[in-house]
């Protein structure tokens, strides 16, 4: 049987680089909520948060036994970068790139669509509030 899992993933960077943090929420098609996300990552750019967010939710699929992933971001960079249509030229985005890009083609089916940031409003809430813990920590 197939397992398909869709993800809405986004990262967070408050300063660019700077304190970042990523947001993953996992469903199934019914849009039961499966597993998420809330996590800092460290001093980053906000692409390089986006790229851990994405990596973070396909590692997590695998580990749950997806077949078929749906990402969903409303990181238009990021998107057009996975589909081909924009070049990876920033030195820094490069392994992060390549590894999405290894982990999707594990999967039987791969497919990343670009969605409004209202769209990702949960992922979004996710990557903030593991920033907001932060703040409260310093």
């Amino acid at each position: 049987m197939s397992i398909k899992i869709i993800i809405n993933v986004d990262g967070a960077s408050r300063g660019n680089p700077g304190a970042a943090a990523i947001g993953v929420v996992l469903k199934n098609e019914k849009a039961q909520m499966l597993s998420s996300i809330s996590d800092y990552i460290g001093i980053t750019t906000n692409n390089q948060a986006e790229y851990q967010a994405l990596i973070a939710g396909l590692k997590k699929a695998i580990s749950m036994g997806a077949s078929a992933v749906e990402i969903r971001s409303d990181s238009e960079l990021i998107v057009r970068q996975m589909l081909g249509i924009y070049r990876v030229k920033k030195q820094q985005l490069i392994p992060l790139h390549q590894e999405a890009r290894r982990l999707a083609g594990s999967l039987a089916s791969f497919k990343i669509i670009s969605v409004s940031r209202e769209e990702n409003r949960e992922a979004d809430k996710l990557a903030n509030m593991a920033l907001n813990k932060l703040d409260k920590v310093n």
